[in-house]
């Protein structure tokens, strides 16, 4: 926090003056501070997210005089309790970035501390997703460990039923003809081919992934053909309606982990959460992931995905032992960490891929292992000052699409018309 006192602050200055250079010429930080620490970190829903407690478990055995002592946040407050934390001058030492809009935010208003040094050498150079935390002036305020991606998860057991082979590099119109011939049943019993959850982005982003359309540029045409697939797969009832799925709050978890869907497009996050409930024994499913169906006459596995990083606060206490912790989790260690509860991390290697592939409950088959490397990862969404607004332009244009309160021809145009009033 700036001091009121001249005195106090010309301490302070000169207090962090040693770590700060010790950060700029990419030296350890660490031989600035001497005895125990204890180190914040930011973190949301730590009981259900597993790779915060694997990092602070591994980074605590190498690291017996820093201790980590977890700020933890509901999930849903994070982006907003954040936010607050920060512009009141909070000390938290580390802040995990939930998403890079927020980073960008973040990082502008001078609320995070320059670890360049970390992002331009050895492992920290190699990380999938760094691109998007690059900054004006190639710096870098944050560092991911972990890069999920979107896949098709499929449940063996429904296909096996269906007499169906499994998925392989489909189209989106094969996709959809296999969803209706996977469909069966009615009413609580039903089974659906798949299901399309209700973010935005299980339209949008694989759609401006796969076409090269910019999520910011106001004109959104290039939405039409997926979004003609998703209310096509509605229409056939071979997905559960977007209505339906919003007022009845269903989670795509219980959907696919309790056989009520043969197919799932989601990001790889997921895999932790499956392999955790096959262990504790709430699930038996049988299941297998592919490649995100593609667009007629791609040569390439095009999907999309999101990296999560770390970052030093800029009042951060501890910025030493802060910085210390992001070179252990975006490293070797930390990747070897949370690979073992099934995350994927940012760092990735020979050794990580088999070492995931050989936890318990992991599917084995070579289809499987294909589908988690894709040729391209693009960003979910465009990093700008306009993108929280264009978000929720977009998401509640598409909301009226799947509910059918709007023509889509109709709410593309006025996706477009509000990004220029509203936003350009």
């Amino acid at each position: 926090m700036i001091r009121r006192r001249m005195l106090a602050a010309v301490g302070v200055v000169l207090a962090a003056a040693l770590p700060l250079a010790a950060c700029g010429s990419g030296g350890d930080e660490t031989s600035a501070e001497s005895g125990p620490v204890t180190l914040t970190v930011s973190v949301w829903n730590l009981k259900d997210t597993p790779e915060f407690q694997a990092l602070f478990d591994a980074f605590q055995k190498a690291n017996p005089d820093i201790t980590i002592k977890p700020v933890d946040i509901l999930a849903a407050d994070y982006p907003t309790k954040v936010t607050t934390m920060l512009a009141a001058g909070d000390s938290t030492d580390v802040i995990t970035m939930k998403n890079v809009t927020d980073y960008a935010r973040y990082a502008s208003r001078g609320q995070l501390k320059d670890i360049t040094s970390l992002a331009t050498t050895g492992d920290g150079a190699k990380l999938a997703g760094l691109d998007a935390f690059k900054q004006e002036g190639g710096k870098y305020y944050a560092l991911p460990y972990r890069q999920d991606f979107w896949v098709l998860y499929y449940n063996k057991k429904l296909f096996d039923a269906a007499k169906q082979p499994y998925p392989g590099n489909l189209t989106w119109d094969q996709y959809a003809d296999l969803a209706k011939k996977l469909t069966s049943g009615s009413g609580q019993s039903k089974v659906y081919g798949t299901y399309q959850h209700t973010w935005r982005s299980v339209v949008q982003a694989i759609s401006a992934a796969q076409t090269g359309g910019d999520q910011l540029g106001g004109d959104y045409s290039f939405f039409a053909d997926q979004y003609k697939t998703a209310l096509a797969l509605q229409d056939a009832g071979a997905t559960l309606d977007f209505g339906t799925a919003v007022t009845q709050k269903t989670g795509y978890a219980s959907m696919f982990e309790t056989g009520k869907t043969a197919m799932l497009p989601m990001g790889t996050w997921f895999i932790a959460k499956i392999l955790a409930d096959k262990k504790a024994g709430s699930t038996d499913v049988d299941w297998g992931i592919a490649p995100m169906p593609q667009r007629t006459g791609s040569d390439k596995v095009t999907t999309f995905g999101s990296p999560t990083a770390f970052a030093v606060n800029k009042n951060a206490k501890h910025a030493a032992a802060a910085q210390k912790f992001i070179e252990f989790a975006t490293g070797a260690q930390g990747a070897a960490a949370i690979t073992a509860v099934g995350v994927v991390p940012a760092l990735r290697t020979d050794e990580m891929r088999t070492a995931y592939f050989g936890l318990t409950g992991m599917p084995t088959d070579d289809g499987s292992k294909k589908a988690f490397a894709p040729d391209i990862v693009n960003l979910e969404m465009p990093v700008s000052d306009k993108t929280s607004k264009i978000d929720t332009i977009l998401n509640e244009e598409h909301q009226l699409i799947m509910t059918k309160q709007k023509a889509l021809d109709a709410a593309i145009a006025e996706m477009g018309s509000r990004v220029k009033n509203e936003v350009n």
